[in-house]
């Protein structure tokens, strides 16, 4: 077991490892990384599931038995995708019992086509939920404007919910409102609060890619590959300001869980930058970090982990998006293209995986 993913273990981030597959789980990777990577949870998004059907013959017999039985491709794209999760969940479930129930998380995104559709988005939590049927399934909701009141639903029917592509500060508390307004729901209900988890995914590297491209185009080369950090950090202090309010205390009391954030899209986009940037610089208590095996690799090869590397970085963080505002960057604008961009990614694999079960679907 890597030294490296021990200490990062040890300062309070849980590794989970942001890819799945039905070879990784047939072969026993998935118990290999949990037993010598510190892996302790596992993501999942439309993009992931593509590449995964797209490689080698392990959804072979599966697409052949639901071609013969005649299911459509919404049916089947359902059966496969829940087939992966449970079985990625009963990987995970000593991790999950000896966690007490906060990590071996597995996390299955609703239909991306969903995300600017509120009820449907409930109604597509309700059945995952339902089908996968594992007390450590987290369903992923989309922050958008729309999937907020989705998320606040979902959790007071005690569904647990990772919330994703989130990029903005503003964005972020929206959120973690959400959250708090779905656990008093489900508090008012009689529910167990103790039994409802929820992460909040605050994407890191994509915020480095739009913002570099307009450093470029401003003159300011010498701020890039700061805006995510900086960013992530920010959000941080504003997790630290929910946990001291009032309101959570409330919640705290009668057994609730904190909504930890979960840093997304830490897989480095520039060579030039280096490999475990968006890991290293990110290290605080009760966070999770979701690599690309590739990030995961160097983390436990060459990455510097020493200690807290955001809580004493506010200040610093707050000048470089002070700076960056100077420099022209527009903040506002940046975070709105990457939520629509995030959300028309994973549209667009979704609809490649559609595709491809069609394709398949033919017996």
């Amino acid at each position: 077991m890597s030294e490296i993913l021990n200490k990062l273990s040890g300062q309070g981030v849980a590794i989970w490892l942001d890819d799945i597959s039905r070879e990784r789980l047939r072969s026993g990777n998935l118990e290999q990384l949990i037993r010598e990577k510190n892996v302790v949870g596992v993501t999942s998004n439309p993009t992931i599931f593509a590449g995964a059907l797209s490689k080698g013959d392990a959804y072979d017999t599966q697409l052949h038995d639901l071609a013969v039985r005649g299911v459509d491709v919404g049916e089947a794209v359902r059966a496969i995708t829940t087939y992966d999760i449970r079985w990625a969940a009963d990987v995970l479930r000593p991790v999950y019992d000896s966690s007490g129930g906060v990590d071996g998380r597995v996390s299955l995104e609703v239909d991306p086509r969903l995300a600017r559709d509120s009820d449907r988005t409930v109604a597509e939590a309700r059945a995952l939920w339902w089908l996968v049927d594992r007390p450590n399934l987290f369903i992923k909701i989309p922050a958008t404007v729309e999937g907020l009141p989705a998320i606040t639903q979902a959790l007071s029917e005690g569904i647990s919910v990772n919330v994703t592509l989130i990029f903005s500060l503003e964005r972020y508390r929206a959120v973690m409102d959400a959250w708090l307004a779905g656990l008093e729901a489900a508090q008012a209900k009689g529910l167990d609060l103790g039994s409802i988890e929820s992460v909040a995914s605050f994407f890191v590297s994509r915020v480095d890619t739009e913002i570099d491209k307009r450093l470029d185009k401003l003159g300011k080369p010498e701020l890039k590959g700061k805006a995510g950090i900086a960013n992530a950090r920010l959000a941080y202090a504003a997790f630290e300001d929910v946990m001291n309010s009032e309101r959570w205390q409330r919640l705290r009391a009668v057994g609730a869980r904190p909504q930890r954030p979960l840093w997304a899209s830490t897989g480095v986009k520039n060579p030039e930058y280096s490999d475990t940037m968006y890991v290293d610089q990110l290290v605080a208590p009760g966070t999770v970090n979701t690599m690309p095996e590739k990030t995961l690799d160097s983390v436990a090869d060459h990455a510097n982990i020493s200690g807290d590397t955001v809580r004493p970085f506010y200040e610093q963080a707050w000048n470089t998006m002070a700076a960056l505002k100077e420099a022209g960057v527009d903040y506002d604008d940046v975070v709105k293209v990457l939520e629509d961009e995030g959300v028309e990614k994973f549209e667009a694999s979704w609809n490649e995986l559609l595709e491809s079960v069609t394709k398949n679907l033919v017996p």
